[in-house]
């Protein structure tokens, strides 16, 4: 009973970076209409600026920084691409779009930082934050557990609260009558992308030496993210952020548990496929009738 409740509690850093990574894609579809396969990917490319500066010899906190501001560039780039080629498209088509362009990312960093070659990635919040229940909770877990909270309260007062906000969410609902109304479209949206692209990074980052830190392994937490958003059914933060945290505390409870911890990483799939299939529950009852 203890080794399954530290396991759940190491879950928590994961659960709170897929609660971020999930509140991010929740933010984005509902501000520009896209489901965004690229959030980790984004994150990762400035974590490994981060590592490759640290590799360097570079400071660790000026190297936070630069990867940070690479990563809202990243965003920012990706972002006028959707914008610029892919505004008026479908959403079907702009989740394509992401899907190709995470492909390439990923090809892009793999070659780039030596393929599936594990790197030097510092903490940067090491130790124990308290005990519960005899088990330590680490600075990290309560790190990402509180950044996406208050990623999760300041979405939800910006778009309901802010006139920003009102115009962003004009903006994803018609973005040619909010053009028309004077609202600056394409800024918003670059806006939105940069600021999704900063949280994202920065939580990789805390969480990126309990993985494999590698291009691949971090960019395909676009999985537990999205089976996270999906909890939330790309509408609520508030069941994003439970919806991550309670993932990674079952990930974490599977990996103590010997004939299954290897398929935990299928957890989010499952996820992701009760979800839809509980979605499409309505009209099968009623063909059922």
């Amino acid at each position: 009973m203890n080794a399954l409740l530290t396991s759940a509690v190491a879950g928590l850093t994961a659960g709170g970076t897929y609660a971020l990574l999930g509140v991010c894609a929740v933010f984005t579809y509902r501000l520009v209409a896209v489901v965004n396969f690229t959030g980790a990917a984004i994150g990762t490319a400035g974590t490994f600026v981060l590592i490759a500066l640290y590799e360097a010899g570079f400071p660790i906190w000026p190297s936070v920084v630069a990867g940070i501001a690479a990563g809202t560039v990243v965003g920012v780039l990706i972002g006028y691409i959707m914008t610029r080629w892919f505004g008026e498209a479908s959403a079907s088509t702009k989740a394509a779009v992401t899907v190709a362009l995470l492909v390439g990312i990923i090809a892009i960093g793999l070659r780039l930082t030596g393929g599936q070659h594990p790197h030097n990635m510092p903490e940067l919040f090491p130790g124990s934050a308290f005990r519960m229940a005899g088990v330590e909770v680490t600075i990290a877990s309560v790190l990402t557990i509180g950044l996406a909270a208050l990623f999760t309260i300041l979405a939800d007062l910006f778009l309901n609260n802010t006139k920003v906000g009102l115009n962003l969410r004009a903006l994803a609902d018609r973005p040619m009558a909010a053009e028309l109304l004077g609202i600056r479209v394409q800024l918003l949206s670059l806006l939105v992308w940069g600021m999704t692209g900063a949280f994202t990074t920065f939580a990789l980052m805390i969480i990126a030496p309990q993985r494999s830190p590698n291009f691949m392994t971090l960019s395909l937490l676009a999985v537990p993210a999205l089976a996270a958003a999906l909890v939330g059914l790309f509408r609520s933060f508030w069941r994003t952020l439970a919806g991550g945290i309670v993932l990674g505390l079952v990930e974490g409870m599977a990996s103590s548990v010997d004939s299954i911890s290897q398929y935990r990483s299928a957890i989010p799939f499952l996820v992701v496929l009760a979800v839809l299939l509980w979605s499409q529950r309505e009209a099968r009852w009623d063909e059922a009738r």
